[in-house]
């Protein structure tokens, strides 16, 4: 049975929508409507809407309205029917069983977006952003993931793949005329571009930090000495009681972690046990994830108050040191003083998120960015020792099957069920 159905929508809405997609869509969907008008689902254009009942066991159902998409015209790209009933668990679980008993199964998690895949609706990357659609959390993970779902990575590595076509073909050429001694391609062209290429890569692959950071939440460390404050800071961040706030050192003794949303930005906050020298062995454990948490951090909070020294970090490349003097007139986390600038210089360490902006977000598009990247550097280096044509073609070649995989245009069945396997059924 290769038409299939299932909810997809989640509960508790007034409406629900029942969607089926395959060659025998509308057919199915047929069987089980019933309307007043003269027409049956078969003979309706693709985006009309029909009004009539579903039937089970004699009776109906419910009312609901039948949306008609005709392929390629559709989601997915075949034929496929929206139901929309009321939002009952029971109607809505009842049509599904209604359908599968007239041919339809049921949907695997991300069917839909694989199949659309499949059918040439979007590419690789586009489909992974639809995941990232319904996972968005906040305004700039949202921006990140229409913009990739419309093309903008697909579009960024087009360009770059045109680049490597032309130098591929270019080689290809002399190798095709190598007894002739022709030299189509200059060398120092070819030079130029290959390393061309090979910085837009890695301009693409250093997006990576902040564009991972922006879909899962920015990471915050909060770090300082026993007492200074670093709970109270927290759950006025959080505007909540989420950590232990007591005069007693070394009462946080593992990471706190929570998270708000700050002009659009999530940000994962993590309050740490407090950095001093102790021979307490559950304090010093709470001491080294301290430390882990800041080293992992894409900001540090470094809080203080007067007379006490700032805690010893080595900041990372691509860290944010913001630096806070707590129990003064300035600041004050116990009743927010200088809240709203600390908020502020939050938002301002984190690169803003346009319509156009082209940011990494996948571990797997990280891992062939990196793979290429190493490609065209051998490439480069076959360049500058003036290696033979083709030792440079294969390394091109290489390259161009990384940044393909990125789109899916080189896809085994193995990473396509990974991928699809965390979408919602449904989608």
């Amino acid at each position: 049975m290769n038409t299939i159905c299932a909810i997809a929508t989640p509960p508790g809405g007034a409406i629900g929508i029942v969607r089926i997609s395959g060659p025998d869509a509308i057919g199915i969907a047929d069987e089980v409507f019933r309307t007043k008008g003269s027409k049956s689902l078969g003979e309706r254009k693709t985006g009309t809407i029909a009004f009539g009942t579903i039937e089970a066991d004699g009776s109906v159902l419910d009312e609901v309205l039948v949306s008609i998409f005709r392929a390629p015209h559709s989601y997915t790209g075949e034929d496929s029917v929206e139901i929309a009933c009321h939002g009952s668990p029971y109607i809505l679980n009842k049509v599904v069983q209604l359908l599968t008993t007239h041919g339809c199964r049921m949907a695997e998690p991300g069917e839909y977006t694989q199949r659309a895949f499949l059918n040439g609706k979007m590419d690789l990357s586009q489909a992974e952003a639809v995941a990232d659609l319904i996972a968005s959390g906040s305004a700039a993970s949202h921006r990140i993931a229409i913009n990739q779902m419309r093309g903008g990575i697909s579009h960024r590595l087009g360009e770059l793949r045109n680049k490597l076509l032309q130098l591929t073909s270019l080689l290809e050429l002399e190798l095709d005329f190598s007894e002739e001694d022709i030299e189509f391609a200059d060398r120092s062209q070819l030079l130029t571009l290959a390393e061309d290429t090979a910085a837009e890569i890695s301009r693409l692959t250093a997006t990576f930090a902040d564009g991972n950071a922006l879909r899962n939440g920015v990471p915050v460390a909060i770090v300082g000495a026993p007492n200074v404050g670093k709970s109270t800071l927290l759950n006025a961040l959080l505007r909540d009681d989420k950590a232990i706030v007591s005069p007693v050192s070394g009462t946080t003794r593992d990471t706190i972690e929570d998270t708000v949303t700050l002009g659009g930005i999530l940000f994962r906050f993590i309050d740490t046990a407090g950095l001093r020298h102790t021979t307490d062995t559950i304090e010093q454990m709470g001491i080294e994830r301290a430390k882990q948490a800041a080293s992992r951090a894409r900001i540090i909070i470094m809080m203080t108050e007067p007379g006490v020294p700032y805690p010893e970090i080595n900041a990372v490349d691509g860290q944010t040191i913001i630096k806070i003097v707590n129990k003064t007139p300035e600041f004050q986390a116990i009743n927010g003083t200088g809240l709203p600038q600390l908020e502020r210089q939050l938002v301002a360490a984190v690169p803003q998120v346009g319509s156009d902006t082209v940011l990494i977000t996948n571990v797997r598009h990280k891992q062939a960015l990196d793979l290429a990247h190493a490609d065209i550097q051998r490439a480069i280096a076959s360049l500058r020792n003036d290696a033979s044509g083709d030792l440079v073609a294969e390394d091109l070649r290489q390259c161009l099957a990384h940044l393909a995989e990125i789109v899916g245009e080189i896809s085994d069945t193995a990473i396509l069920e990974n991928i699809f396997k965390n979408f919602c059924i449904g989608k």
